[in-house]
């Protein structure tokens, strides 16, 4: 039954293919059709067992390459190292498996949101019903404040609006009617329907259910968000890639180094052995994971400090790379208040100033500003009647204005009190008498005031096509005028153009004893007042946001459910790049795939889209090699916040779905705060590159050396496997740590996104590690040689080698901090206290391996004396300058500084 288009045919149809009536089922042909179509809930999915997610997390090179250095470490027999290698390959997938675990809990944020009880026709009562026993050919009725509790065709409105923002993003409750609409007409135009899950704001209704459970609008959503896969970050595909070229080359050395061993130095086969696992160990970079893992973390906190809740930690370093942001409109770059803009009168058009519901504002008259104009007779007369015919108020608590009531209704008594009105005051001085209640047959409301001096007035505003039909008179500053419907209709045409939706107001005089209002007194010989323009600014912050974005080289897409019109005039405002057309989700469902990866990265504005809409320009970005960020805060973003590739929600007006179902959630709802989400993943990115460069001449050092003497033919290894933990270990917690504190380089939101497709380790970084590791080798591997030559213990020797290494490092740091710029300046050197403290640590942690006696015998050094230790400052130090010789190079060779 779910693939009529109930929207496009009458309410016969619906009653006589759902086999019913107006006065509903019997409770015998309810149960039986309960039967057949299940109860009115969400289907639940099949979650994986939690042992299996556990192990899932296992299933990553990187950590079989560690589990393998954790399995070589326990074979040596050294149970301390291989604890704390398996320590950190566990608590990484316990990291895992809790994000995986909050991850999937969008289809029960969405199952929520239905309603929980009904008011049905059962044998011909009402009868109030569990929501979920309702089924298709039931008949509900709705009021104001309900829950719409499946989706409905219509048959009785009186007054009915409906907040269906979650479903359409659009700000404004939807006025209802009876008349089918045409069958391609989005959710947010089909005005007989009533959907699922939104919320009646006015009125009352009758409706036969036509879609329960799975098959309602908000039932398609979570099956979309349950059939969407969300996309791997670039930080985890590189480090997979990496991870598979680092498992292949360390195998590969090993194995070369075992083969020659073996035939070419004659070593015996279970020595070649040891010497082999010793090279492996020392190749593999023990540390990386938890130093990613931290670097990550640190950025989190980073980011929340700056309203930026990250739920998954890789999104950190996706957000580096994206190169699109898709932005709903409403409430995430508007302020979602409605706003008076405009007041058309039959001579001018007043513009007003302040946005939202603060009535902190003016008045401006086109004729330069004069105030005089502000207190026109005819201005304030069309206000006071926006103040009578008017049934919300505003509050003023916790320093903020809200508004109880429709929007609309809020932002006529804001602009009211931007004139000066006292809007209790006036309601005061003209009382209300009766009233006729917004109608959406009718399209207007209407009111009858009297002064105390026995005036009586008829006001009334509505749609303004409505209004100048039952109009035969205008108000000018000269008196009462023929209507000029023309003037009027321009003026329309003029304000939608802008963006604006438009609102007329009128008023009728009334005799002294008239104190009923009926449709019969509204229905002609009305004067036409003026006409009010409302838009749901842009906010400033927002405004800058998109700058930065731009500047950055992202590109900033609006996707709304509202009309291309409003869309646009937002998107000028916003001064998004494309703004000369828009797409609409009817262009998007005729245009073929082809046709839509031609348009998606010209065009800025896509307007009146559904759910699967939002998911298709999602991907088709993908599509394009584009990493793409996906802003939202209704049910309706769900979807394709899941399928980007950073999905962001809003915190404050999103709801349980968008946030269960996006990466990370912005605590204020500014989008500005998007924009230092992405400076900090770059930042992020920048530390983690810094780190893995950092990191990984280590490895190649000690691999190296260990190379060198099988070369050479040494029986004895310049390190033991111990020694090697223990300075990639203490490496990693100290120096390589550090480096996840580093701030923002000035150009980071000046540099083009980096292109996710290219390796993390570029040729220039590949040459950087191996140009480092040939110094650390050459220094490390010459005092030991120089050592032994000049009769020193093999204790001895091993304790230089190691130290050499270790003080290699520190210098190195210093040059890690800057890829290619220059560490030689004073605030360069101190921009990251964290670096001198870490160096401070590790001095006092190789001063105990060196001097400890429990030390010495755990890792077989001997204490050395402070001539040695000037030898090895010496020659340790060179690397900073070699490095900073070979980036100097760089720099003349290219301007380029992206590697």
């Amino acid at each position: 039954m779910d693939r009529h288009a109930w929207h496009g045919r009458d309410i016969r149809f619906a009653l006589d293919t759902l086999e019913t009536s107006e006065t509903g089922l019997t409770t015998e042909e309810a149960s039986r059709r309960l039967r057949r179509f299940g109860p009115n809930r969400l289907p639940e999915t099949h979650a994986i067992h939690p042992l299996l997610r556990f192990l899932y997390q296992f299933h990553n090179v990187l950590i079989y390459v560690l589990i393998a250095a954790g399995l070589v470490t326990s074979f040596l027999g050294h149970w301390v190292d291989a604890g704390v290698i398996f320590a950190v390959v566990i608590l990484n997938a316990i990291i895992g498996f809790i994000q995986e675990g909050k991850a999937e809990s969008a289809l029960k944020a969405i199952q929520q949101m239905l309603s929980i009880n009904a008011m049905a026709l059962r044998d011909g009562r009402k009868t109030l019903i569990p929501a979920e026993d309702l089924v298709p050919g039931d008949v509900v009725f709705l009021q104001s404040g309900d829950k719409v509790p499946a989706d409905l065709r219509l048959f009785q409105v009186k007054g009915l609006q409906v907040q269906e923002a979650a479903l359409t993003g659009e700000s404004l409750a939807v006025e209802k009617s009876l008349e089918p609409v045409a069958e391609e007409a989005v959710i947010g135009d089909r005005r007989c329907m009533a959907y699922s899950g939104t919320l009646v704001t006015h009125g009352q209704a009758s409706g036969v259910v036509v879609a329960t459970g799975a098959n309602t609008e908000i039932g398609r959503i979570s099956v979309l968000v349950s059939k969407t896969k969300s996309v791997t970050t670039p930080l985890l595909r590189q480090m997979a890639q990496f991870g598979h070229w680092l498992t292949i080359v360390i195998l590969g050395i090993a194995a070369f180094t075992f083969t020659f061993g073996l035939l070419i130095r004659d070593y015996e086969a279970a020595e070649m052995f040891l010497a082999s696992v010793s090279l492996a160990v020392a190749a593999i970079p023990e540390g990386l994971p938890a130093i990613m893992t931290i670097t990550l973390a640190i950025g989190v906190e980073r980011m929340a400090r700056r309203n930026a809740i990250i739920r998954k930690l890789p999104a950190v370093e996706t957000l580096g790379a994206v190169s699109v942001i898709c932005s709903d409109k409403t409430g995430t770059l508007t302020r979602n208040e409605m706003t008076v803009r405009s007041i058309a009168t039959t001579d001018k058009l007043f513009q007003l100033t302040g946005t939202g519901y603060d009535p902190h504002g003016a008045i401006l008259s086109p004729d330069a500003n004069n105030p005089e104009d502000q207190d026109e007779a005819l201005l304030r007369e069309i206000l006071l009647a926006a103040i009578l015919c008017n049934d919300s108020s505003l509050e003023h608590q916790d320093d903020e204005w809200r508004v109880q009531g429709d929007p609309m209704e809020g932002a006529l008594l804001v602009a009211a009190m931007k004139a000066g009105l006292d809007v209790e005051e006036e309601k005061k001085r003209y009382p209300r008498t009766d009233l006729i209640p917004f109608d959406p047959e009718h399209r207007f409301m209407a009111t009858l005031n009297h002064s105390h001096t026995g005036a009586v007035f008829i006001y009334l505003k509505g749609a303004p096509e409505q209004v100048l039909e039952i109009c035969s008179t205008q108000r000018s500053p000269a008196g009462e005028q023929p209507l000029d419907k023309s003037y009027w209709l321009d003026r329309i045409e003029e304000m939608a153009r802008q963006g604006q939706r438009v609102l007329a107001i009128a008023c009728k005089p009334a005799g002294i004893n008239h104190s009923d209002l009926t449709f019969s007194d509204v229905e002609s010989n009305l004067t036409m007042l003026g006409l009010f323009g409302f838009i749901d600014p842009p906010r400033q912050e927002a405004i800058d946001a998109v700058h930065s974005c731009h500047q950055a080289h992202i590109q900033v897409k609006m996707i709304t459910g509202d009309h291309s019109a409003t869309a646009l005039a937002i998107a000028r405002q916003l001064r998004l790049h494309n703004t000369a057309k828009a797409l609409t989700g009817r262009d998007i469902e005729v245009m073929s795939d082809e046709e839509l990866l031609q348009q998606v990265q010209e065009v800025d504005v896509y307007a009146r889209v559904n759910p699967e809409h939002k998911l298709t320009l999602v991907r088709l970005l993908q599509k394009q090699g584009l990493i793409v960020s996906m802003t939202g805060d209704g049910v309706n973003d769900a979807p394709a916040l899941k399928r980007a590739d950073v999905g962001i929600a809003m915190g404050h007006n999103g709801t349980e779905a968008a946030k269960e179902a996006a990466e990370m959630v912005l605590a204020d709802d500014n989008f500005a705060s998007i924009a230092h989400a992405v400076e900090e993943g770059r930042t992020v990115y920048d530390n983690l590159k810094k780190a893995i460069l950092f990191i990984l001449p280590t490895n190649g050092g000690q691999a190296l050396t260990i190379l060198a003497a099988i070369l050479l033919g040494f029986h004895q290894m310049p390190l033991t496997p111990v020694q090697i933990l223990w300075v990639n270990m203490v490496i990693s917690v100290t120096l390589a740590l550090s480096l996840a504190f580093e701030p923002p380089e000035k150009d980071v939101m000046r540099r083009p996104p980096r292109d996710a497709r290219k390796p993390i380790l570029t040729v220039y970084l590949l040459w950087r590690i191996a140009f480092v590791s040939v110094i650390l080798m050459g220094g490390t591997f010459g005092l030991y040689l120089w050592e032994t030559q000049q009769g020193a213990s093999i204790e001895h020797a091993r304790t230089v080698a190691v130290n050499t290494l270790v003080m290699f490092q520190v210098f190195y740091l210093l040059n890690s901090r800057y890829i290619t710029a220059s560490i030689f300046r004073w605030d360069r050197f101190t921009g990251n206290p964290y670096v001198l403290i870490a160096i401070a640590v590790l001095i006092v942690l190789q001063l105990g391996f060196t001097y400890l006696a429990p030390m010495q015998s755990l890792f077989g050094t001997a204490a050395i004396d402070l001539a040695m230790w000037l030898r090895i400052l010496v020659v340790s130090s060179t690397v900073l300058f070699l490095v900073e010789l070979e980036k100097a190079l760089v720099r003349r060779r290219t301007a380029s500084e992206d590697w």
